[in-house]
């Protein structure tokens, strides 16, 4: 897209498919640059980064050279930014300049959306939002007493912005989109209403502008540029996966699933490896290989399983325990980080145990973890997929084989360990069958990972880190590549006393199955949770829904078509078929299941009634009871069982939809 350049009152503005993207005057400058003394700290993958910016010059005066503009500040050039027909590209001339501020203009009024994936808040306006991958926090909301606690016993209570998966990505309901290119921290400001900020610790960024005339066709280019998914196989949307990590009981827990009358698609145990009980609670021995104490005759039993039509999916991440064989095995090869200040193997603290870092900065290594553990110790012994977990806990501090800098390469790491992962796959031809799911991401991780996850919610229905957050992950997800998403069914993170109700277990999973893949998970600490088969009623409800599930698989290869063509994904926006309402802009609580299913989740504890929003101008039809709506706000009854969900009378799949009674009275 042609960049036009026109002076305007002392200053200049440069536009984008006739849309103003930055305006410069000596009263609104677009721009500072200045120095920076950071400061960061990570415990366990949570991080407190501060900085103390100085040497700040707010340059007002300008001249152009043909397609850039030249700042100056007492007659000396400081800084440029200049474009081409895919974005700008901002310069400090200075070379001790180690910080940026681009100011994008705003039109009064204007939403955004994006910043990667997003729990707390869906439109960003009024908030800052740093782009740095962590671990998200637990309780996320400083007013309450689990995140403090959490604060105060380990840095690890989390605020609104802080995510596994961070893109320094926004659009505009001008229906723009910007993204940065840097892989550096950096933060999204939208507290100004006439501006949208971009800080870049670096001494120059280039920004990508895409523009569009509807908010679909934006998300289209944005899919397209990071990188279009696969489609999902079909074994995954065929039905439930059943999480059990109870070793070789964990398949006759599963026979009672089927019993009960549960769709099953897959028996994923993520302690395949082993287990190693912590303060936290269960966690997982890091030492990717069966543990026949825990499996024994694992590959046998996959192969039974596979006899029945069931797969088989287990976990890895990018990290080694200090005290198992693969981690003597990766030693001897030099595929683990250094410290900076020796040769020593850099050891981080995962709490009671010390792992080291797997250098994905060296080719050697990524072929070393993908053909020798993902592919030797997983694939070939029958596994279909796994939890490709972490990704976020680079320590700044690591001496890289690349030579890059780690706070440069920290949010690069989801995407490499993605990349590796899609390897393994290749290596075998896998990729489209077997599926891998990742919760830590950053720009372009889209390109390799076929399926995303939310990450460790808390097993509750609080406001920034209970269901309901799953939503607001996947619809921001969904807005900047991201076309599949899901969640933990059931939560998982338990702590201080915080442990699971049978009302949140039924209706995180009517949530679930209306996910592209619906996943049950145990949680952190198993023994002191409910579980869907705790009881005769909870495994029947899960039953249910995992059948409603598996019944919508023929809309959900509808839904993943459109995604692979398209770029749209599957959870959609409101906004997204219906961009003249804006109203919608800032929904985040439901969700368009394609273009043809509106799904309200209830995720209010104790509600048996929610307010729906049905868009547009013609009648939506509620499924459990036949009848019709007209667009507008309703208050439909929502008891347990029945959670709010209307179709598209007109739509091809609507006797597909109207049989989803009988499915859940089977």
């Amino acid at each position: 897209m042609k960049v036009g350049f026109s002076v305007v009152e002392a200053g200049f503005a440069l536009t984008i498919a006739g849309q103003t993207v930055l305006r410069h005057s000596p009263s609104h400058p677009v721009l500072t640059i200045g120095q920076g003394r950071s400061d960061v700290t990570m415990l366990r993958g949570n991080f407190r980064i501060d900085d103390a910016p100085h040497s700040l010059v707010t340059p007002r005066q300008w001249y152009r050279e043909q397609d850039r503009v030249v700042f100056t500040e007492g007659g000396a050039a400081v800084a440029a930014i200049a474009w081409n027909d895919a974005g700008f590209e901002v310069t400090a001339l200075n070379p001790a300049c180690d910080r940026v501020w681009l100011r994008f203009h705003a039109d009064p009024g204007e939403t955004v959306w994006g910043g990667g994936e997003q729990m707390s808040y869906f439109a960003l306006n009024g908030r800052r939002f740093p782009m740095w991958t962590s671990e998200p926090g637990v309780g996320r909301d400083k007013s309450t007493a689990l995140t403090q606690i959490m604060d105060e016993t380990g840095m690890a209570g989390g605020d609104y912005w802080t995510t596994n998966y961070p893109q320094p990505t926004f659009l505009t309901s001008r229906w723009l989109a910007i993204h940065c290119r840097t892989t550096c921290y950096s933060v999204l400001d939208f507290t100004d209403p006439a501006h949208h900020v971009c800080e870049v610790w670096a001494g120059s960024a280039g920004f990508d502008v895409f523009a569009a005339a509807g908010p679909r066709e934006l998300v289209g280019q944005l899919s397209a540029n990071f990188g279009r998914p696969r489609a999902l196989p079909d074994w995954a949307i065929g039905g439930a996966i059943i999480g059990l990590k109870q070793g070789e009981a964990s398949f006759a827990r599963l026979d009672q699933f089927i019993a009960a009358g549960a769709a099953v698609s897959a028996l994923w145990c993520e302690d395949w490896a082993g287990i190693r009980e912590t303060s936290f609670g269960r966690r997982l021995f890091w030492d990717w290989r069966y543990s026949p104490a825990r499996y024994p005759g694992l590959p046998d039993r996959i192969r039974a399983l596979h006899a029945r039509g069931i797969r088989f999916l287990a976990y890895a991440n990018p990290y080694l325990a200090v005290d198992g064989a693969l981690y003597a095995e990766a030693l001897a090869g030099n595929h683990l980080c250094l410290r900076q200040d020796s040769d020593a193997v850099y050891r981080v603290d995962f709490g009671e145990f010390d792992c080291g870092v797997v250098d994905f900065t060296r080719e050697e290594t990524c072929e070393w973890f993908a053909a020798r553990i993902l592919v030797q110790e997983m694939i070939d012994i029958g596994i279909d997929g796994w939890m490709a977990d972490f990704g976020e806990y680079l320590p700044t501090d690591v001496r890289l084989a690349s030579g890059i800098d780690a706070m440069e390469a920290h949010n690069r790491w989801p995407v490499l360990w993605a990349h590796v992962n899609d390897r393994a796959l290749a290596l075998r031809g896998r990729q489209g069958d077997a599926l891998f799911f990742m919760r830590a991401g950053f720009s372009g991780v889209s390109r390799y990972c076929p399926l995303l996850w939310a990450g460790d919610q808390s097993v509750d229905f609080t406001r920034h880190d209970g269901i309901g957050t799953v939503i607001t992950a996947a619809l921001s997800a969904g807005l900047v590549g991201n076309s599949f998403s899901h969640s933990d069914c059931g939560g998982y993170t338990s702590l201080h006393g915080n442990v699971r109700s049978a009302e949140l277990l039924q209706r995180w999973c009517e949530l679930a199955a209306f996910a592209p893949v619906m996943r049950s998970h145990e949680g952190n600490r198993p023994d002191d949770n409910l579980q869907y088969d705790s009881t005769p009623e909870l495994l029947a409800a899960f039953a249910r829904w995992s059948r409603v599930h598996a019944h919508l698989a023929p809309y959900t290869r509808h839904v993943c078509a459109e995604a692979v063509a398209d770029g749209l994904p599957a959870q959609r926006a409101l906004f997204l078929h219906y961009p003249a309402d804006r109203a919608l802009y800032a929904v985040q609580d439901q969700f368009l299941y394609g273009a043809d299913l509106l799904v309200a989740p209830v995720i209010d504890e104790g509600a048996v009634e929610r307010v729906v929003i049905l868009p547009g101008d013609a009648e939506w039809r509620h499924v459990w009871t036949g009848r019709d709506y007209p667009p507008g706000t309703h208050a439909i009854a929502a008891p347990i069982g029945q959670p709010p969900v209307f179709y598209r009378p007109d739509s091809a799949f609507a006797d597909l939809f109207a049989r989803l009674p009988e499915t859940i009275a089977q």
